[in-house]
């Protein structure tokens, strides 16, 4: 596979994530598209990194450190939501707004 293929993937995850965090009001939905941006972002850089210098270590440390922090998170993330929604019975984000006053 050529590194063309794995930039049109990515660039079809980062799509389709920004389509679900912008058309969803479902907070969790929001979540899970903006964790399909990160995930073709990623995608994009190991491909760079296996192409650019097939041999060396440092890119696939960077991009361990990115999936790590993309599973961290995500876990603070429904960690937010579940004492949002155990506070005030509130699942969508037009209804979260009204938490501020």
């Amino acid at each position: 596979m050529s590194l063309e293929v794995f930039l049109l993937f990515g660039a079809a995850l980062v799509a389709v994530g920004l389509y679900g965090a912008l058309s969803q009001q479902s907070i969790v939905m929001l979540m899970m598209g903006l964790e399909l941006m990160i995930g073709g972002i990623v995608l994009a850089a190991a491909a760079f990194q296996h192409f650019a210098a097939p041999s060396g270590t440092g890119g696939q440390v960077l991009i361990l450190v990115a999936i790590t922090a993309m599973a961290v998170e995500m876990a603070l993330g429904f960690a937010v939501v579940t004492a949002i929604f155990r506070a005030g019975d509130v699942d969508m984000t037009d209804m979260a707004a009204d938490l501020r006053e």
